[in-house]
């Protein structure tokens, strides 16, 4: 019961217990705010690691339907909706792009 095609129990997730069932979500929370504190970081949500991860992805210019799949939204627009704060400053890149492309 629960295992994936890969057999090793998780479900497919990215954090499992031991059994490989799901984490609670608010203990996930008070252990990550404890790490962040013991290593003298400054307090986040651990779901803003997840608007990093895409902000990052989006900066280095990985294609955003790459960026939209792995973050399992529905459809590439709520991707570009969401973090259309990060795309501005390819539209240089895309500028020089199409100038080389016409030279």
């Amino acid at each position: 019961m629960g295992e994936t095609a890969e057999g090793n129990g998780t479900q497919g997730l990215v954090f499992a217990s031991e059994t490989g069932e799901p984490l609670d979500r608010y203990r996930v929370g008070r252990r990550f705010k404890l790490l962040l504190k013991r290593a003298g970081l400054p307090e986040v949500r651990f779901h803003d690691l997840r608007h990093t991860c895409a902000t990052v992805l989006l900066s280095k210019n990985v294609n955003p339907k790459i960026v939209s799949e792995m973050l399992g939204h529905a459809t590439i627009a709520i991707t570009l909706d969401t973090y259309s704060h990060v795309l501005p400053n390819m539209g240089d890149a895309a500028a020089g792009a199409m100038d080389d492309a016409l030279s």
